[in-house]
């Protein structure tokens, strides 16, 4: 069980694929990649063909002992819910959001750039480079009663809750359903953009008042889907984060995320911030993205194994800063 490893392991390494990554090919290709790596953890996006992938891709590495699926839901306002959309109109087509998109989910039209809302996790680096401004965030929002059972029916081992917003009475409503609807280890995913240290530290309090010790994960998200570079000033703010609930000596195990990379548990260790887990996303499949992509992928063993050297790195580094 979940509960069980948790207890018996430190600094565990979580694989998030994408909380609006419903590329289900790709998830399968780094589920197994990842798994054959060493990793045990796995954070997918909230869609039954979406677990399906990642356990294929699991089963795939060879390794299914000690193998945990997380799922991600959000409010609405979360970046991780997001998907661009581009204005056609307005686009004049200079290819800058195609150039900064991780995610390959940009591809070009006859006039204009589109989005393959399949790929996009909302991560906003197109809207942010586009000087035609033409490029907006529209949130995606589902019926937590409506979605969550038939992924609790797949035999999930946690549900990940995206907890950024200023509407606490939302915030709140949303996690007393999902407890009403799941006993399993949950984990809040929270940032500093909305609240400030007093408030972050009053919500969690709260969400964590109606959970028995220990069977929660607070992931201290310190800059959302920013963890495309590998070094210190990257990271930073994930380790800031997590230190104002390591100073709170709240019940529940720490991970950090957002920003993290290869240099993000040496940085902690550093700091005196004793997580149980780091979450690392963007830079892990930024890492293997062109092996990932390569029609070949599952037949060129030589690919593979170029592959899976880069993505052990990444994990022992990890484990072991």
């Amino acid at each position: 069980m979940l509960s069980d490893f948790l207890k018996n392991n430190n600094r565990i390494f979580k694989l998030v694929c994408g909380a609006g990554n419903e590329d289900a090919e790709e998830v399968e290709r780094l589920s197994a990649l990842y798994s054959k790596a060493g990793c045990k953890f796995f954070d997918v996006s909230a869609y039954p063909e979406i677990i399906d992938a990642a356990r294929r891709g699991i089963t795939k590495s060879g390794i299914t002992k000690e193998r945990y699926i997380c799922v991600s839901v959000g409010i609405k306002g979360d970046p991780h819910i997001d998907k661009a959309d581009i204005n056609r109109n307005l686009c004049i087509k200079c290819g800058s959001c195609w150039d900064v998109c991780l995610q390959n989910a940009v591809y070009a039209s006859e006039n204009s750039y589109c989005i393959n809302n399949k790929r996009c996790i909302g991560c906003g680096k197109c809207r942010q480079v586009c000087p035609a401004k033409s490029i907006s965030m529209i949130s995606k929002s589902s019926n937590i009663a409506d979605i969550l059972p038939p992924l609790i029916d797949k035999g999930i081992d946690c549900i990940e809750f995206h907890a950024v917003s200023n509407n606490e009475y939302e915030v709140q409503e949303i996690w007393n359903k999902i407890n009403s609807l799941y006993s399993g280890v949950l984990s809040i995913c929270i940032d500093r953009s909305k609240l400030g240290n007093e408030d972050l530290l009053a919500r969690v309090r709260n969400m964590l008042s109606i959970r028995e010790p220990y069977t929660t994960i607070i992931q201290a998200d310190g800059a959302p889907m920013s963890g495309g570079e590998d070094d210190y000033k990257t990271t930073l703010q994930a380790v800031a984060a997590a230190e104002i609930f390591q100073n709170a000596s709240l019940p529940a195990y720490l991970f950090l995320s957002g920003g993290t990379n290869s240099k993000s548990s040496k940085l902690a260790e550093l700091c005196g911030i004793y997580v149980s887990g780091v979450a690392v996303g963007s830079y892990a499949r930024k890492l293997v993205s062109s092996y990932i992509k390569r029609e070949d992928f599952w037949t060129n063993d030589k690919i593979f194994n170029e592959a899976l050297e880069i993505a052990k790195r990444l994990v022992e580094s990890v484990k072991n800063p």
